[in-house]
């Protein structure tokens, strides 16, 4: 129903361990006065839980909204002015996504040491139904350097910022699971994420930095991703 460079997101069946770990999240987010709180310390608690499903897990059963970053030390997210192709993107806002996989990718791309561009995103068919869906790529020329590092998903609530609205895509009803937020937002907690961590790792593309604006509209319009 896609084109290739799609992902499917696999299976996220939860274990008892990550339901178990989720509902001592949510009980320490109700009770909590210091925040954002460590979700580290709650996983190291359980250890078989994968951080990814885990995330996924805790969307389906609260809504979040989710931000990937490398700075662990952030305690207000403020609006700014990003440079996006897509007409959502360009507002002054603070971004984030209700789908940490597509949060974790912004968390483990190191672009404080590498010169990278980002090319990615997740999308949601609607008409019919389908599994959430991703692609990603950075600059071509960085991609053998593994430019990857330890970085952290924040979960911020979700009560002041707006969806982008559904629209055609590749012949279906689609949405992109982004979200914007006119004002600051403090964030309620904070998990540590590894490259390891990633599920679409070995999947990341590279792309021709002089030609972004090509896969951009490549990817808008459902067409073949450029050679």
């Amino acid at each position: 129903m896609l084109p290739d460079y799609w992902l499917e997101r696999p299976a996220t069946s939860a274990s008892s361990s990550t339901e178990a770990a989720i509902d001592e999240l949510l009980s320490a987010l109700d009770a909590a006065a210091d925040r954002p709180l460590d979700v580290d310390d709650l996983l190291g608690r359980h250890a078989d839980v994968e951080r990814w499903r885990f995330l996924c897990a805790l969307a389906d059963r609260r809504r979040f909204a989710f931000h990937g970053t490398g700075d662990g030390e952030i305690d207000s997210f403020e609006p700014r002015q990003p440079i996006d192709f897509a007409p959502f993107g360009d507002q002054k806002a603070v971004f984030a996504t209700s789908d940490p996989i597509w949060a974790m990718f912004y968390a483990i791309v190191d672009r404080d040491r590498y010169a990278i561009t980002l090319n990615n995103g997740c999308i949601l068919l609607i008409d019919p139904p389908a599994p959430p869906h991703y692609f990603f790529s950075i600059s071509r020329d960085e991609l053998p350097k593994r430019p990857w590092r330890t970085g952290y998903v924040y979960l911020l609530p979700a009560d002041t910022f707006v969806e982008q609205p559904a629209g055609p895509y590749a012949g279906h009803t689609a949405q992109i699971p982004q979200l914007a937020s006119s004002v600051p937002v403090a964030p309620l907690a904070r998990l540590q994420v590894s490259p390891d961590d990633f599920p679409f790792l070995a999947q990341i593309r590279g792309h021709d930095d002089q030609r972004l604006s090509e896969y951009a509209h490549a990817v808008m319009t459902a067409s073949p991703w450029p050679e």
